[in-house]
């Protein structure tokens, strides 16, 4: 039995503080909050689009869904009345 070693795992703490480390040597430390303030508005803004996506997506499947019970109800309705 051989066992699979992810290629990327979840930084841990040290990890952590390397990369902050290396954010306020690029960027600077008075910048650092507005880029975490774009950056959790940008996940915010996708949020909201993957659930409009996903009520698109529900509508769709329930439209279709009552398209084709109609179509079995007109199908099973013609039949009965072609005997």
């Amino acid at each position: 039995m051989s066992s699979t070693v992810p290629l990327f795992m979840m930084p841990g703490g040290p990890e952590l503080l390397i990369i902050f480390f290396i954010a306020v040597l690029l960027f600077g430390s008075a910048k650092l909050p507005g880029l975490a303030r774009a950056a959790g508005e940008s996940m915010g803004e996708f949020q909201k689009g993957r659930v409009q996506v996903e009520q698109e997506l529900d509508e769709i499947r329930t439209a279709s869904k009552s398209d084709a019970e109609r179509d079995t109800e007109v199908e099973s309705e013609a039949e009965r009345t072609a005997d």
